[in-house]
């Protein structure tokens, strides 16, 4: 039996949370887009690569034939896109929350979870989190921002990388 009767509002939150709750959607969803974008850019990276590669090797280019300055700057194009590849690999690599989850704390992030299930305290977990929702959700909006603003630092220096790697790969070829 329950102890709100069924004309009675359910209790409001406690203040904050709906905010969180909101910004925590919102964050979640801008992760996804940066994990979108940078599995967007690797495969265009991996087909221009490729293009680039079947180009020259039809034209039984070297890179062997450019000047030691064309030389230098064709191999830090080169290494600038392995760079880049590196960083959107960064972007997209799942991260974890740095919290750890103790006994009686309220449960903000999937490991936590795991965790109380695993030493036999999920439901009692669960209940602390029902009781003090502004804490669990504070916590998952604090680690959930530090992803975000970690894959979206990474995709910029894949794009700087990118953007110079341009720059670098190009030169070479109009001043041999």
């Amino acid at each position: 039996m329950s102890a709100i009767s069924p004309g009675t509002p359910a209790p409001l939150p406690p203040p904050g949370v709906r905010a969180a709750e909101r910004l925590l959607a919102e964050l979640r969803t801008e992760i996804a887009r940066a994990d979108a974008k940078a599995a967007v850019a690797v495969a265009a990276l991996g087909v221009a690569a490729g293009v680039l590669g079947g180009l020259l090797a039809g034209q039984d280019w070297r890179p062997a034939s450019l000047s030691p300055l064309g030389a230098t700057t064709w191999w830090s194009g080169v290494t600038g896109l392995i760079v880049t590849l590196l960083a959107l690999l960064m972007a997209v690599v799942p991260r974890r929350g740095r919290t750890r989850w103790a006994h009686g704390a309220p449960l903000s992030y999937f490991g936590d979870v795991q965790q109380a299930a695993r030493s036999g305290h999920l439901a009692q977990a669960l209940a602390e989190t029902e009781r003090v929702p502004a804490t669990g959700a504070l916590i998952a909006l604090t680690e959930t921002s530090r992803i975000a603003a970690r894959k979206h630092q990474w995709i910029r220096v894949g794009l700087t990388a990118l953007g110079a790697s341009v720059v670098l790969l190009t030169t070479p070829l109009l001043i041999g």
